[in-house]
C-alpha cells in the first residue's frame, strides 16, 4: 500500500515506543521499526515524528504520576536525551545518520519560523539524513497541556509536501465504536471525506500514556487531505510496522482536491488562529461588494 509514496511522514505515539509499566524504550520493537524506516529510505524520504520524552523522563522525577507542569517540562528534558540516543543507535546500524529538530506548534504558525524549519529539513533530506522531530515541550506549555504531536506530524507533513503521514498508535484504524470496550465493533478502511459523523466516532477512543487519543488524529488527516497528502491510522504491535501496512490492517484517509497555494494551505490548517488587521475605505467597499 504504502510503495507509491515517495515523502512519507511517521508519527510514532508514546504507547508504541515506550513500555507503560516499566517506562523504558521498547528496544526489539524499535529495531523492527528502523529495520523498516532503513528498507524505506533506499527509495523515499523518511521523517520521524516520535512522541515518549516526557514518559521516559518522569521514572527520574516520580514515582507516581506527573501532575505539575514543571515536572513534566524537566521529565521532557531528561526523556529527550534518552530518546534520541536510542534513534541514533539504532539507525547507526544500518548506517543511517539522524538529527534532531526540537519544535513547537507556535513554530508552525509564524510564516519565517515555518519556512526556516522547512529549509533545515530540506537540507537534512538532501544529504540523506533523516530528521526525528519532537514538541520542545521544555518550553512549549500549550503543548504539554493541550497538544500532541498528531498535529505536529500534519504540519511537518505540510511544511515538506509529504504525500504520505503515517500515524502509529496503539489501535489499527478508526472503528465504528470503541473497540476497547465493545468487541467485534467493525473498523472503517477508507475514508474519503471527514465529516462530523467521523469525528463523533473519534471522541471516545483514546490510550494511556499518549495525550491525543484519536480525535487529534482525525484533525491530522483532516490538515493533511486539504495539502493534497493520505494519512494512514495503524496499529503500531506488528513484526514490520509499516511495510506490512495495508487496509486490512489499518485505516486511510485519502486527499481532497484542494486547489489553493501553499501559502493559503498553510494559512487554512492555522491551530490557533488570532490577530486582527486593518483596512481604507477602497477595501471596505470591496469587502462589501463580496
Amino acid at each position: 500500500m504504502i510503495k507509491k509514496f515517495k515523502r512519507i511522514v511517521i508519527k510514532i505515539g508514546s504507547n508504541s515506543i515506550v513500555d507503560s509499566k516499566t517506562k523504558k524504550i521498547k528496544s526489539k520493537w524499535l529495531d523492527k521499526l528502523c529495520k523498516d524506516i532503513a528498507q524505506l529510505h533506499k527509495t523515499k524520504k523518511i521523517i520521524v515524528v516520535c512522541s515518549g520524552a516526557i514518559a521516559l523522563g518522569s521514572k527520574s522525577i516520580t514515582k507516581s504520576v506527573i501532575r505539575k507542569l514543571e515536572d513534566k517540562q524537566a521529565a521532557a528534558s531528561i526523556g529527550q536525551i534518552e530518546l534520541a540516543y536510542q534513534w541514533r543507535s539504532k539507525l547507526k546500524k544500518f548506517k543511517i545518520n539522524v538529527s534532531q529538530i526540537l519544535l513547537t506548534l507556535e513554530d508552525s504558525e509564524i510564516r519565517r519560523r515555518y519556512l526556516n524549519a522547512r529549509n533545515t529539513i530540506q537540507s537534512l533530506q538532501n544529504k540523506n539524513i533523516i530528521p526525528i522531530i519532537n514538541e520542545n515541550d521544555t518550553v512549549a506549555t500549550e503543548e504539554i497541556r493541550y497538544g500532541d504531536n498528531d498535529k505536529l506530524a500534519a504540519r511537518v507533513a505540510q511544511m515538506i509536501g509529504a504525500d504520505l503521514l503515517v500515524l502509529m498508535s496503539d489501535v489499527d484504524g478508526l472503528y465504528e465504536k470503541n473497540p476497547k470496550k465493545i468487541k467485534n465493533t467493525k473498523k472503517i478502511s477508507e475514508i474519503y471525506k471527514i465529516d462530523k459523523k467521523i469525528e463523533k466516532l473519534a471522541k471516545s477512543q483514546t490510550s494511556e500514556l499518549g495525550s491525543g487519543g484519536m480525535t487529534t488524529k482525525i484533525m491530522a488527516a483532516k490538515i493533511c487531505s486539504d495539502n493534497g497528502c493520505t494519512t494512514v491510522i495503524t496499529n503500531s504491535n506488528k513484526n514490520n510496522p509499516i511495510t506490512s501496512i495495508s487496509i486490512k490492517n489499518s485505516t486511510f484517509f485519502y486527499p481532497s482536491n484542494s486547489k489553493n497555494s501553499s501559502k493559503k494551505k498553510w494559512l487554512l490548517n492555522h491551530l490557533s488562529p488570532s490577530g486582527s488587521f486593518i483596512i481604507d475605505e477602497g477595501a471596505r467597499r470591496a469587502i462589501l461588494k463580496n
